[in-house]
């Protein structure tokens, strides 16, 4: 999906974000990197992020449905970044998923990082009943 305008994502900023995302200089610490707001790869291990209580969704950053919900993944992706820049970080595993991803909880500093990205609004508690109970992220009503 092409990148939109500054000023598209400007008015969107001023319309959704609630409080500052630090943006680090680089996505590599120490063998970490971001790949989006709910996956993370740590010397080569990919890992999909979940919280204590339960999975998680982030929006989509390489196939978001709308311009809103690519600029809700770079936000995510951004606050992941930035709770992750100490490195001072654990990983508690619970198994893989379906693309061999491990899934794990994620704790930065000894808070859990999924908790704080569902609790800030950028990633939502993942419905385990059915497919079109699953988050959206194109509409204003999150």
């Amino acid at each position: 999906m092409a990148r939109f305008p500054t000023l598209i994502r400007a008015l969107l900023s001023l319309l959704l974000v609630t409080q500052p995302v630090s943006v680090l200089a680089s996505d590599r610490h120490s063998g970490l990197s971001i790949v989006d707001g709910d996956t993370i790869r740590v010397d080569g291990e990919r890992i999909r992020l979940r919280s204590e209580g339960g999975p998680i969704d982030a929006p989509e950053l390489r196939k978001a449905k709308c311009p809103l919900e690519l600029f809700r993944a770079e936000a995510a992706r951004d606050r992941l970044k930035a709770l992750m820049a100490p490195n001072d970080f654990s990983i508690d595993r619970h198994g893989a998923d379906r693309y061999g991803r491990t899934v794990a909880v994620i704790y930065a500093e000894g808070r859990d990082v999924g908790a704080i990205l569902v609790r800030e609004g950028h990633a939502k508690p993942w419905p385990t009943l059915r497919r079109a109970d699953r988050p959206t992220w194109c509409s204003y009503d999150y």
